[in-house]
């Protein structure tokens, strides 16, 4: 009888007019109240699970799309200066050297420098998602490759001018750092694996 009680309506409010209005305002007993929140907070949180699975997913696909879109972005982007110099010869535009890339060597390039980008983003996830930090050392130690293989392009797209042959020069010391840093970085991811299996 206490909780049917308290969820009867209150008494009607007199209005100092003439006319009076009877506003009921239901008021739940406090244990209704509890059952309440926690009802709701109970399917406000399987909606929020839900929807966080549902937006991971989301972003790991929409992050493969920006991936690919950006590499073909690259590509068009790289590809367009000496192709169209080749195609209008009689035109305005300087003919490309002799030691001008072709259009497929140029597809090359940029899609191996997109893939690496794209393995060190892969190894960095699988580091944070797995727990296991070593691999997130196998990523920084891509990154000096990265820039040599950023030299070599850069190199090639102004024909290989010698007045750029520092970046010769600077393509081989990234990679002597890049293959050093990598193989630490695998020693690293070794010595962890190693860890883990003793204390399993």
């Amino acid at each position: 009888m206490g909780i049917l009680d308290s969820l009867s309506p209150p008494k009607p409010i007199d209005f100092p007019n003439s006319r009076q209005a009877h506003l009921f305002t239901p008021t739940p007993s406090p244990k209704f109240r509890v059952f309440a929140s926690k009802k709701c907070n109970l399917t406000t949180a399987t909606k929020i699970i839900k929807k966080t699975v549902s937006t991971e997913s989301n972003q790991s696909s929409k992050a493969a799309i920006n991936i690919l879109i950006g590499a073909a972005g690259i590509t068009i982007i790289s590809l367009v200066g000496p192709t169209h110099a080749a195609e209008s010869s009689s035109s305005l535009f300087l003919n490309e050297p002799s030691n001008a890339l072709s259009l497929p060597t140029w597809a090359v390039h940029v899609s191996s420098v997109v893939e690496w980008a794209t393995a060190m983003g892969l190894v960095w996830q699988y580091g944070e998602k797995s727990g296991y930090e070593s691999w997130k050392g196998l990523s920084w130690g891509m990154v000096p490759l990265l820039g040599g293989a950023l030299c070599a392009c850069t190199w090639h797209f102004f024909y290989n001018s010698e007045s750029l042959e520092v970046l010769v020069a600077l393509q081989a010391a990234l990679t002597l750092i890049g293959n050093a840093t990598m193989c630490i970085a695998a020693y690293r991811i070794y010595i962890s694996s190693q860890k883990r299996s003793e204390n399993s």
